[in-house]
């Protein structure tokens, strides 16, 4: 199973958007993923780093991540690389 955080807010409509994409990439890749939703802006320290390029998928195993904008194929990539 990989994990993956998803970076965000509650009002950001492009987050929505990216779990979205998530839960889509988990019907078509060929391994688990969990998904954690991290709120940040309970965090000084998240907000400085991810405030301006939310939403942010981050792959914990690797310790990669892929900032937005990214489609639906650039995910999947993103989350079988690596």
């Amino acid at each position: 199973m990989k994990h993956v955080i998803l970076y965000g807010t509650a009002a950001c409509h492009l987050c929505e958007e990216a779990e979205e994409l998530l839960i889509k990439a988990q019907q078509v890749i060929a391994f688990p993923i969990q998904i954690q939703k991290v709120d940040i802006s309970e965090s000084d320290d998240l907000m400085s780093r991810y405030g301006i390029r939310i939403p942010v998928v981050f792959k914990k195993e690797a310790g990669a991540e892929i900032n937005w904008p990214f489609d639906f194929n650039a995910l999947v990539d993103f989350l079988v690389t690596g």
